[in-house]
């Protein structure tokens, strides 16, 4: 299908951002809107956005990727995602007036991307879906029982720990000194789970609410996701993510930015199949 790609500025709050609209030619009324999560802009990583707007724009979806406020081309100062629902707004506002036969959004985004999401998600009736990756939900708490996990452990079964350990590199009070102070970190859980005003307490709260359709994929190795996983395992964001409307998918062998085009291309195939799916 021919997709005409043009670029779009538009206003938020005084100042000017920055977008590209991905248009087929004979447009689904269910359009994309892609956020950019970190200090990167609408291209993204390895040019995931960009790659991702063109093989859902083949397929029907209009695409519309863009620079919140402080980030890439767009004016003003970057107020942090936590703080960006007027961006997101005026990015919606934008696509449906740019492109009228879209009727439903669904917003597509990658670390504190998909966490802004979560804080938008409910203000916006438009909003029909969500696909969030590698959600960040850190919490210094979070962050060391991550570290317990995804590299304490795992360094047990590293051939170099027991080469350095053989060869008497391995300094034993240091690091069990760090160990210790990492675990007495992470056992103090001050878990966003059952507070509601720290930073996943809070995201819990917007999927909670959300009754649409919610495609969540997690890297295998990624210390982010990783720390999402462990969020993941309390009761309350259990209640949450174990509902008919949500799914969630692993990676595997991916790191945080999909550096491989093989992990890449499975991100852009659960995407398409999961807006497809409903």
């Amino acid at each position: 299908m021919s997709v005409r790609v043009k670029p779009i500025v538009f206003d938020c709050e005084g100042q000017q951002l920055v977008g590209n609209l991905h248009e087929p030619a004979e447009p689904r009324t269910r359009g994309v809107l892609i956020v950019v999560g970190g200090p990167q802009y609408r291209i993204g990583a390895h040019r995931q956005f960009l790659l991702l707007a063109r093989q859902l724009s083949a397929a029907g979806f209009p695409v519309m990727r863009f620079d919140y406020r402080g980030m890439g081309d767009s004016d003003g100062e970057n107020l942090g995602f936590e703080n960006i629902q007027a961006d997101l707004g005026a990015a919606a506002d934008t696509f449906v007036r740019q492109c009228p036969q879209v009727k439903e959004l669904v917003i597509w985004g990658l670390c504190d991307a998909a966490s802004a999401a979560l804080f938008y998600v409910n203000r916006d009736p438009r909003i029909a879906g969500l696909v969030l990756l590698n959600p960040w939900v850190r919490t210094e708490q979070s962050l060391a029982r991550s570290y317990l996990k995804e590299y304490y452990l795992a360094r047990l079964f590293q051939r170099g720990f027991w080469q350095k350990l053989l060869a008497g590199r391995f300094r034993p009070v240091q690091s069990l000194r760090g160990l210790f102070e990492t675990w007495r970190t992470g056992a103090s859980r001050q878990s966003g789970d059952a507070d509601a005003a720290t930073l996943p307490g809070r995201m819990r709260q917007g999927l909670a609410a959300f009754d649409g359709p919610v495609l969540i994929a997690l890297s295998e190795n990624d210390l982010t996701a990783g720390e999402f996983r462990d969020q993941a395992g309390s009761e309350a964001w259990q209640s949450a993510l174990a509902r008919p409307n949500v799914q969630i998918e692993s990676i595997a062998g991916a790191d945080h930015t999909f550096s491989r085009a093989e992990w890449r291309e499975r991100v852009a195939h659960l995407s398409l199949s999961w807006l497809e799916g409903w």
